[in-house]
């Protein structure tokens, strides 16, 4: 059991990090954080846009962290929003659009890699294995 707790933790820190490394090494080129990627990653899939607790779930991020990422792209005219910044919409301008493809390639490129000597089966069942174990946690973690 002791073995499988440091394995599970060890790795999971270890791939946080290399995401974290990853995202800010990238963000960097556009004077931007991580946390802009994630902003930019998911306003990408949402045309319709997203409000800013929105982006807060789906980015596992807290409301100023969210609030601080979208002042900087904002500034930066990245994306437009109304008057009412936590409940309007957020969308990307046609600068976000634009990071946002090249956001999404790599993003592309990274899980490529990522994933390279899993067979799609093993893929399918390590999403399957980690989805299934993040939900038992967030279940165990809401019942403290």
């Amino acid at each position: 059991m002791q073995d499988r707790f440091e394995a599970f933790v060890t790795g999971i820190n270890i791939c946080y990090k290399f995401i974290q490394k990853i995202k800010t090494t990238e963000m960097t080129k556009f004077n931007l954080k991580g946390i802009h990627a994630m902003c930019i990653y998911f306003l990408q899939r949402n045309e319709d846009g997203l409000t800013a607790a929105q982006l807060c779930r789906l980015c596992s991020e807290d409301k100023a962290a969210i609030s601080r990422g979208l002042s900087t792209l904002s500034e930066q005219g990245y994306i437009e929003s109304g008057e009412k910044k936590y409940r309007d919409k957020i969308k990307l301008t046609q600068k976000g659009k634009e990071l946002g493809e090249y956001v999404n390639e790599h993003i592309r490129q990274w899980v490529i890699s990522g994933g390279n000597g899993l067979t799609e089966e093993e893929r399918n069942t390590f999403y399957k294995v980690l989805s299934l174990i993040s939900d038992n946690l967030r279940i165990n973690i809401e019942q403290i």
